[in-house]
């Protein structure tokens, strides 16, 4: 098979320079350099250099030892990734953090996995070039179907590259395979762990509710709305404008452990409605202060916010599938995708601000499927 030499049929001396650098063959571009070493040999020839070499049994000592230590920096790794699983389940009120600590339950996982995944890699890399030999093997292509002796010669070459590997004269490196593969593989079964346990009844209150606890205990009707992004309490008279609209917050949900998960639930809009065009729901009849109503933000099809205002129309509508409602009749559902009414908020007055007495009477956002 032609061929990578130089071409010429000049006879030389074996050992000669000359000899040495016209046998070695031409680089092609894109390819590393192979230092004069023939890429392929043709059957009978010597092997190349290093190739079947013997290895030194001290050196290899040492390099196990290396190799079994990665491994076992491999099975602490997959420890350290479960064990940062589990923990991070519990950052949270009853499991369910939220992005306050997503950003720390990421840092321990990734770093867990991370850690076993690369030391794994390390020890395995350093096992192939250190420890195993490097015999030369000439595999002949034939039919598909193999014969009884070449079957007997495919067990030997097998059983020969068992022992060539180690795995079989060198029971540390198994054992600490086995130990860190043993943690990698029970990792995703850990996984699992993600499909319960139910939220029960947690998604069917927001802080609202608490906050209207908290102010009742210390003798007041209710909790003061606050601005959206100034935390000023809202007068009555500062929301006079008929078809204006503001977005509110129950005062101290910036203080709330999971303050970012409370206000994801918990924001509302206010609507201040014409008198002439407002129809109270019934049994809410007392929900609104001269025609300002507050409904939940998040929209009841797949949770966008609901903020597009039209004052002509005093329509509410989710931009991401076009649901409409009807501010005017406790924000029914007129058109789009949505199923259910934007939740109501009950609202009162004391001393001049507009509080709310109490939480939504259903839970926010889409409808999810233990909601019955």
């Amino acid at each position: 098979m032609s061929d990578n030499n130089t071409g010429s049929n000049e006879p030389t001396e074996p050992g000669d320079a000359v000899h040495e650098q016209r046998q070695s063959p031409k680089r092609v571009i894109g390819t590393p350099a192979q230092d004069g070493r023939l890429l392929v040999t043709a059957e009978g020839e010597p092997a190349p250099h290093g190739a079947g070499a013997e290895l030194d049994e001290e050196s290899a000592k040492r390099a196990e030892r290396v190799v079994a230590l990665f491994f076992l920096l491999a099975a602490l790794g997959s420890v350290g990734f479960i064990a940062a699983y589990v923990y991070a389940g519990t950052l949270g009120e009853n499991g369910m953090h939220g992005v306050d600590d997503a950003q720390v339950s990421n840092y321990l996982l990734g770093g867990g996995m991370t850690v076993a995944m690369l030391a794994m890699a390390i020890g395995v890399t350093i096992w192939v070039r250190r420890l195993m030999t490097s015999k030369q093997i000439i595999q002949k292509r034939g039919n598909l179907y193999s014969d009884e002796p070449t079957r007997e010669e495919f067990a030997t070459n097998f059983l020969e590259g068992a022992g060539d590997s180690a795995v079989t004269k060198r029971p540390l490196l198994r054992r600490t395979l086995l130990l860190a593969a043993a943690p990698l593989g029970l990792a995703p079964l850990v996984l699992l762990r993600d499909l319960g346990p139910l939220p029960e009844k947690r998604l069917r209150h927001t802080f609202w509710g608490e906050a209207v606890k908290h102010a009742k205990e210390h003798g007041k009707k209710g909790v003061r709305l606050v601005v959206d992004g100034t935390n000023r309490p809202l007068r009555v008279s500062d929301f006079a404008t008929p078809g204006s609209m503001i977005t509110v917050l129950p005062e101290g949900i910036e203080e709330s452990h999971h303050a970012m998960n409370d206000i994801a639930k918990a924001v509302t809009i206010l609507i201040n409605i014409p008198a002439d065009r407002f129809k109270p729901v019934k049994g809410r009849e007392n929900w609104h202060v001269n025609g300002i109503v507050a409904y939940s933000k998040i929209c009841t099809h797949v949770g966008c916010p609901a903020a597009l205002y039209e004052q002509t129309t005093h329509h509410i509508l989710c931009p991401c599938h076009q649901s409409t409602f009807d501010a005017t009749d406790g924000a029914k559902v007129i058109f789009g995708p949505a199923a259910r009414s934007l939740p109501q908020l009950p609202l009162a007055v004391e001393d001049g601000y507009l509080i709310a007495t109490g939480d939504y009477p259903e839970p926010v956002g889409p409808s999810f499927w233990e909601r019955g």
